[in-house]
């Protein structure tokens, strides 16, 4: 086996097939050729993180009966106030094309799994299901099919490192060891993601860095702090929502193996970098990337309306997007975050960006290498980012709205020209007028909550948002209370609002 193939998910290298035609008989065969003893079966619950069910099994029927009939769990707990206890038994439905081997249970094979209700439809209120009906309705409707890549940012929280080679203050972007100390463990869990996945992109350090937490929390006080990125590949939208949850576990215990701890949380520090989750989006039909005009020199008029559907519904993606206090405080203009709904070329002000993306250049190696070889690129590689949402975002709520608002531009009228009356160039906090003239996202839980009252039906007119989900969403929202917090901090001493600033950003640590 090549260096290149021994990188590959060992499970592909063994069936000699994409994960995409994994059946029953080829998880039977792995389970014989590896001597697989369990299997582990994981999905997302209300709270957007990670559940799973361990299944120790003694023969190969037991194990088919699991594979083809999934097994029984308790609704009532994992979707609390949204399925009543007296009918709350739900079955939990592997997916084939997602197996893979746990890098924390020696001989378990693991999948991610479907919520199935007694009549043995998709349960409607479960998000990973309302994500896969809304790209389903997508697809169906344009011909598109909606890629998506997450892009991980996080910080990992240790003792207080040696005094060699201190990192300087907001000065982490792609910093090199010894000035990073965890990057070692960061490339593990680079390489074990993409192992499981086929989906990372890359990984690096990212610009916060905070030598010495305060705060009331004994996890976090007099620790350092860390910043990294891992980025992921497009793939189609459910899939990268799977990914990106399989990913935030990953890190979490890896981190933990090592007696560190690792955070999503938007903001940790007033003046230091927070922590998006910025999605890039591309549409597809028949596999090609359909972001770009034939000439390659231009975005495609079906991106543009999926840059109008995201502008149109912006606002109330918050509501997903960015789900606790603190998110607001990361939303700062002149901080590499977005504060107005608009979108522009490469620029990281704006709320959607286009990033460079070899449209007009290839095979730039041939200009700094001394012998000349030929390179045929097989697609465009051209996306469009959206950089509003954060760690504290429900991963498949989120992407199921994003999903929405490109359909909403895709199909409706004018979202081409609402588009281009949104376009800026460069920093548009300082022209006045234009900053004046673009909306403004919700600066609060409690606004994006009336955005998402006023605007429900954009998400329940298909039927894949339950109205008992946008009533959960809006209540999970409406208890954040923080609607007064800027006149609130506003009112206190430096020294007291400094204390009340730092427990709204680390009271939600281990959100999602």
């Amino acid at each position: 086996m090549d260096s290149v193939t021994a990188l590959m998910n060992p499970l592909i290298n063994l069936v000699g097939k994409p994960r995409q035609q994994f059946t029953r008989a080829d998880l039977i065969k792995i389970i014989q050729k590896l001597e697989i003893r369990t299997l582990t079966f994981h999905y997302t619950g209300w709270d957007g993180k990670l559940k799973e069910l361990r299944l120790p099994f003694a023969n190969l029927n037991q194990a088919e009966r699991l594979l083809a009939e999934g097994e029984r769990v308790d609704g009532s707990s994992l979707f609390k106030g949204l399925v009543e206890a007296g009918g709350s038994d739900l079955y939990v439905i592997p997916v084939y094309r997602s197996a893979f081997l746990n890098p924390f249970l020696e001989g378990s094979l693991d999948f991610f799994c479907r919520f199935v209700n007694r009549e043995g439809e998709l349960a409607p209120y479960a998000p990973d299901n309302i994500l896969l009906k809304t790209a389903q309705r997508l697809h169906e409707t344009t011909g598109f099919e909606l890629h998506a890549l997450g892009e991980l940012e996080f910080y990992l929280i240790s003792a207080p490192a040696d005094d060699l080679y201190p990192a300087a203050r907001q000065s982490g972007y792609h910093a090199a060891a010894p000035f990073v100390k965890h990057k070692a463990l960061v490339d593990d869990m680079a390489l074990k993601l993409s192992q499981i996945t086929g989906a990372v992109k890359y990984a690096h350090g990212e610009v916060g860095y905070i030598p010495g937490i305060q705060s009331e929390l004994l996890e976090l006080n007099g620790k350092h702090a860390e910043q990294y990125e891992i980025e992921g590949l497009l793939r189609p939208i459910e899939e990268t929502a799977d990914n990106v949850v399989l990913g935030k576990w990953l890190i979490r215990n890896l981190a933990a193996q090592q007696g560190v701890l690792a955070t999503f949380a938007p903001k940790l520090e007033e003046g230091v970098a927070g922590s998006g989750l910025h999605f890039h989006l591309a549409l597809k039909k028949d596999n090609r990337n359909a972001m770009l005009n034939p000439n390659k020199q231009a975005l495609s008029v079906p991106a543009k309306k999926l840059i109008g559907g995201l502008c149109r519904h912006a606002a109330v993606l918050s509501a997903f997007g960015n789900s606790v206090a603190s998110s607001y405080l990361r939303l700062v203009k002149n901080q590499e975050a977005p504060t107005q709904i608009c979108w522009s070329d490469m620029n990281r002000h704006a709320l959607i960006r286009v990033p460079l993306a070899w449209q007009s250049v290839t095979n730039l190696s041939n200009i700094v290498n001394p012998v000349p070889e030929p390179y045929q690129r097989i697609e465009s590689r051209q996306t469009v980012e959206l950089r509003s949402p954060d760690g504290s975002a429900h991963i498949h709520l989120l992407l199921a709205g994003i999903t929405q608002a490109v359909l909403t531009g895709l199909t409706e009228n004018g979202m081409t020209t609402y588009a281009e009356e949104r376009y800026v160039k460069g920093n548009f906090h300082e022209d006045k007028a234009l900053s004046d003239r673009l909306e403004r996202l919700p600066g609060s839980c409690m606004e994006a909550a009336q955005r998402l009252r006023q605007e429900r039906d954009i998400f329940t007119k298909n039927g894949f948002f339950t109205d008992q989900v946008i009533d959960a969403a809006l209540a999970n929202l409406e208890a954040e209370q923080d609607g007064d917090v800027r006149e609130r901090l506003q009112r206190l001493s430096p020294a007291e609002r400094q204390q009340e600033i730092r427990r709204l950003m680390h009271k939600d640590l281990h959100k999602q």
